[in-house]
């Protein structure tokens, strides 16, 4: 399988981390930068290629077992150093997401990656429950379980508006053999199915994408750039207001299944309980 790393990733994290301390997480694929984002707190995380990894299919940049195990480590970690910090005052964890996908193996599916990256899931979920303001950054490809485990938990998603940045549930090659459409027809059909398409205005209008953020260069930032992506990030902190929820999904244009489905769930439940 011929797949090329991108270091999108990296190149965001070292500008955005560039006054921060750096270290790796348990495994080298994790990178975390400490410091300060406009006077607050906050922890940059970053899932990075590592030729060496101990497991072949998590070598690009995907999200495998000890990526999974070691995502939940750092984020928990943060959580119960805290644990007994007021929510207002909680540092802020930022997710740069440039993930291809899940690690895709029979060792991962035996050694249970669904535990691994279910893991990581719920670490930034107790994170964000518990007050932190979680943020994500996409700056490259934010893929099927690997997107799942680092970055979809956030409170806010933002998106540099590059053609190089997509969102999706499975890589287009994948889809094709599982919907057994060419790739030329996968395209087709995401003009009247939005959750088929890889373009992020589509993703948009399901509630996932909450800015855009329009660079010169999404692999060669120039200052400006970054003073602009940090000014967002520090925007999309701020326009939290405390909130921990992540329901305001629900609102996406191409939501109104998922409401309708909700409002007779609850329907139904009400009707049902005992008189």
């Amino acid at each position: 399988m011929n797949i090329l790393a991108s270091h999108r990733g990296r190149i965001w994290f070292d500008l955005l981390a560039a006054q921060m301390t750096v270290k790796e997480g348990a495994v080298p694929s994790l990178l975390i930068g400490e410091g300060e984002l406009s006077g607050r707190t906050c922890s940059l995380l970053l899932i990075q290629p590592d030729a060496h990894n101990r497991y072949p299919r998590a070598r690009h940049g995907e999200v495998g077992l000890l990526e999974g195990w070691a995502l939940a480590e750092a984020v928990s970690h943060i959580v119960s150093q805290e644990a007994t910090v007021e929510p207002v005052h909680k540092s802020a964890i930022i997710a740069i997401v440039d993930v291809p996908s899940q690690a895709y193996g029979r060792r991962e599916e035996a050694l249970g990656i669904h535990q691994a990256l279910a893991g990581a899931v719920s670490a930034y979920a107790q994170a964000r429950q518990a007050g932190h303001p979680v943020i994500s950054l996409l700056v490259g490809k934010a893929m099927s379980g690997a997107f799942l485990a680092h970055g979809y938990q956030a409170n806010s998603i933002l998106a540099l508006n590059d053609s190089g940045v997509m969102v999706h549930a499975m890589g287009k090659a994948a889809a094709a053999r599982i919907t057994m459409r060419s790739e030329d027809a996968l395209d087709e059909l995401a003009k009247t199915v939005p959750p088929m398409a890889y373009d992020l205005k589509s993703f948009a209008t399901l509630g996932l994408i909450d800015d855009f953020i329009d660079v010169s260069s999404a692999i060669a930032p120039s200052p400006e750039d970054i003073e602009l992506v940090q000014r967002q990030l520090v925007q999309a902190v701020k326009n939290l207001g405390g909130d921990t929820q992540i329901t305001k999904r629900l609102q996406g244009e191409n939501r109104g299944a998922s409401r309708l489905v909700r409002e007779r769930l609850r329907a139904q439940w009400k009707s049902a309980a005992p008189k």
